[in-house]
Formats: C-alpha cells, sequence, structure tokens
C-alpha cells in the first residue's frame, strides 16, 4: 500500500450512505498489464464541486468502507470549474504502488469527508495473453462484431483512398523531377552554346564571358543542388513505396483477418442455434420428468392409501385374533370349571364315575357318546335304565327328591337342608345340557336349587 506523509481522511460510512453518480470513470480497462503506470481518467458532473483534500484510491471489490483502499492519489482541483475542459481530468498511479496479486479492483472518488462520490467498473492486474479472445455467445456481442467489421472496413477504405493520393503525390512528384531533368538539358545545352560563343567572342565578350561563367557556376551549383534533391526525391520514393508494399499487406493482412472473424462469427452462430435446440429438448425433457414425477406422486399416494387400508385391516384383524382367543381361553376355562362341577355333583349324587354307563369326555372336543347335543353325556341314563317307566312319569330332582309338573317352578331350600346332603361341600353348582326328560338343577350361592325346564 501507498506510504505518504499524510494519510486520505477516510470514514466509516457504509456503501448504502454513498453517491457514486456525481464522479464518472472513463476509459477504464478491463485489466493493466503489471510492471507498468496507469492513468485514471474523470469526470465531474454538473452539480459536483470537488475540494482540496478529494482523492482517488483503489479498493479490492467487495470494500465496506473508505479505510480500505489499497493505494491513493491527491485529486488536482481545476483552475476553472465552468469550462467544458475542466470537468475532464486525469491522475497517473506510479507501478511501484499498485496491487500484485490478479483480485478484480476498481477506482472510487473520495471527497473530504471520507464519502464516495463515483466507483468504476471492475479491473485486473495480470499479463496480456492470447486467451484473452472474446468468444461470441449473444446477439449484442454478434452486432458489436459486425459494427467492429464496419470499422475496418471503413478504415480499410481510408487506407485505400490514402494509398491513392500517396500515388497521385508520387506521380506528381515523378513529373516534376522529369521537368527538372528536361530543364537540366536545356541548361546544358544553353552552357554548350554559351561556351561556344564565348570562345568565337572571346576577345569581344571577355567581360561578358566572366559573367556567364560566373553565371555557370551558379547553374553547376543549382545542378548539384537539383542532383542533390533527385538523390532525395529517389530514397523518399524507395521509402515510399516500401511503406506503400506495407500498407498492402496490411489490407491483406485485414482483408484475412475480417475473413476469418467471418468464419468464427458463421461458427459461432451455429453452436448458439445448437444451443438452442438443445435447450428445447432439455426443456422437453423436463417438461417429461416432472409429468412422469406426478403420476408416480399419484401412484405413490394410492400406494399409501392402500397400504393404510391394509394395515387397519391387519390391525382389525389382530383385535379379532385376540378376542377370539381370549374367548377360546375363556370357554376352556369354563369347559374345565365344568368338567369339576360335574365330578363334583356325581360324587355328591353318590355316582360313581367309573360306574357309569357312558365314557367321561378327556377333552373339550369330545362329545357325549349316546346324546350328540351333550357335551358331558347323560350322567343320569344309568338311573333311567336301572328305574321303572312309571318313576319318571312324576318328574323329580334327582338331587333333593321334589316332584314338579312339567311347566317351571323355583323351590328354595335352606342352609341346612344343603348341609345335611351327603357329601355336602360349600361350592355353586351350575349343571347344563341334560336330557329332555331330565330338568336341571341350579345351586346357587345362597344354597337354594332352582328347578326350570332347559330349552333344548
Amino acid at each position: 500500500m501507498e506510504k505518504s506523509v499524510e494519510d486520505p481522511p477516510t470514514s466509516a460510512i457504509l456503501l448504502d450512505h454513498c453517491h457514486f453518480s456525481q464522479v464518472v470513470f472513463n476509459s477504464v480497462e478491463k485489466f493493466y498489464v503489471p510492471g507498468g503506470d496507469i492513468t485514471c481518467y474523470y469526470t465531474f458532473t454538473q452539480h459536483f464541486v470537488p475540494r482540496r483534500k478529494d482523492w482517488i484510491g483503489i479498493f479490492r471489490v467487495g470494500w465496506k468502507t473508505t479505510r480500505e483502499y489499497y493505494t491513493f492519489m491527491w485529486v488536482t482541483l481545476p483552475a476553472d470549474l465552468n469550462k467544458e475542459s475542466a470537468k475532464q481530468q486525469e491522475v497517473q498511479f506510479k507501478a511501484y504502488y499498485l496491487p500484485k496479486d490478479d483480485e478484480y479492483y476498481q477506482f472510487c472518488y473520495v471527497d473530504q469527508d471520507g464519502v464516495v462520490r463515483g466507483a468504476s467498473i471492475p479491473f485486473q492486474f495480470r499479463p496480456e495473453n492470447e486467451e484473452d479472445i472474446l468468444v461470441v455467445t449473444t446477439q449484442g456481442q454478434v452486432e458489436e462484431i459486425e459494427q467492429h467489421n464496419k470499422e475496418l472496413y471503413r478504415e480499410n477504405q481510408e487506407l485505400k483512398d490514402s494509398c491513392v493520393s500517396l500515388q497521385t503525390q508520387n506521380a506528381d512528384m515523378q513529373a516534376e523531377l522529369q521537368r527538372k531533368q528536361e530543364e537540366l538539358e536545356t541548361l546544358q545545352s544553353i552552357n554548350k552554346k554559351l561556351e561556344q560563343e564565348a570562345k568565337e567572342q572571346k576577345d569581344r565578350w571577355e567581360t561578358e564571358l566572366l559573367q556567364l561563367k560566373e553565371h555557370n557556376e551558379k547553374m553547376s551549383s543549382e545542378n548539384e543542388k537539383m542532383g542533390i534533391r533527385v538523390d532525395q526525391l529517389q530514397v523518399q520514393l524507395s521509402t515510399q513505396e516500401k511503406e506503400m508494399e506495407k500498407l498492402v499487406q496490411g489490407d491483406q493482412d485485414k482483408t484475412e483477418l475480417l475473413e476469418q472473424m467471418k468464419k468464427e462469427n458463421g461458427q459461432l452462430f451455429l453452436s448458439l442455434t445448437e444451443q438452442r435446440e438443445q435447450q428445447k429438448r432439455l426443456k422437453h425433457t423436463v417438461e417429461e420428468m416432472k409429468e412422469k414425477e406426478s403420476q408416480a406422486a399419484k401412484k405413490q399416494e394410492e400406494l399409501t392409501e392402500e397400504n393404510f387400508d391394509l394395515s387397519r385391516r391387519l390391525s382389525d384383524n389382530k383385535i379379532m385374533l385376540e378376542a377370539l382367543l381370549r374367548e377360546k381361553e375363556n370357554l376352556e376355562r369354563e369347559n374345565e370349571l365344568l368338567k369339576k362341577d360335574n365330578s363334583r355333583l356325581l360324587s355328591y349324587m353318590g355316582l360313581d364315575v367309573d360306574s357309569l354307563p357312558y365314557p367321561m369326555p378327556t377333552s373339550n372336543h369330545g362329545g357325549a357318546g349316546q346324546n350328540p347335543g351333550l357335551v358331558y353325556g347323560n350322567p343320569y341314563s344309568g338311573i333311567q335304565e336301572s328305574s321303572s317307566s312309571g318313576l319318571f312319569s312324576v318328574k323329580k330332582c334327582p338331587t333333593c327328591k321334589s316332584d314338579f309338573a312339567d311347566d317351571m317352578y323355583q323351590t328354595n331350600m335352606t342352609r341346612e337342608n344343603v348341609a345335611a346332603q351327603p357329601g355336602y361341600q360349600r361350592f355353586p353348582i351350575r349343571i347344563t345340557q341334560l336330557p329332555e326328560e331330565v330338568y336341571s338343577c341350579t345351586v346357587d350361592k345362597k344354597y337354594h336349587f332352582s328347578h326350570r325346564k332347559p330349552p333344548f
């Protein structure tokens, strides 16, 4: 960064409070070659008045405040701001103080209050190379090349006109040289005549001869001068011929360059057309992909709904299975209780399980041997066979020996009657699925017997 005796006035004012349009920078290059001085051209606008402490600095692109300058130069105040030429100013930066990297920088005009009044376009410090060729890819750049071609064509016409003018000037100079040579020959012939006359009139014309000799000397000097002039004209003519050859060669080079640029322009136009076609194809492909994506999204929604429905149905089936398993367990427990109740009832009735004429069921799935409608068989079948048929004309309860008619009624027993029965135990008994001629007898928790006609 530039070291100076006095630092420029800066401030912490942000970019939002700056006025970049009051000073305009002109002819800013895209890049500057390192190692050389650069000149910054700028113009004051109509309503801007420069002051003594204004300065121009080089800032790296992305700066936030005016304190971030890399180097600076003081602004020279014009003598009269009212003149149009006073508004066009310039300042030169020495190569020693310029940046050495290839980052992007820009010129900024800062007044003595530290406020930015103008900023240039970004530029770089890097060497020039052959890769800095402008590649035309837009219509505006194509028009710019066409305008450049027109300017080259106009310069070519100007060079041709200049060549014609030089040729005309050369022809005039050759005509003048021819005229001078004719004059020289005329003078030589006159000189001979004078010498002859001088010899003939030597005696008479001695004084005149001396004058003629002086005149001859003068003419000789003039002849020498004309000879020198002729040599100079010949040298100048040869130089002009060489320059003419150079101009013709430059014209040919520019014509070849123009043809090459036309070919490159045609190639770039074809490339631009291919890029547009490719862009159209890509756009069509994107539309197809979006349509496929929407169809896939719809399919996914349908599969999600179907999966949700199947999950719900599976959950319902699991709940039903658990309910059925619980019901099965309850039925199995109830079956075990019925088996125990049946055994206790048979023991209470004084019957032995081994003496029964039918086998006892061993599982829940075993049916009654003689009556398929009974789960545990008919425990009173042996009593029916051993008793007379008249005994069951008046139906009695095999437990309490009470007579009852075909209609349903209820007989209550007290605690003492229940306790007086053989094999008495305190437990509730429930008998179901008895044969049609036997009514059910149930002992409840309060030791009451209920007689009712079974529903089967």
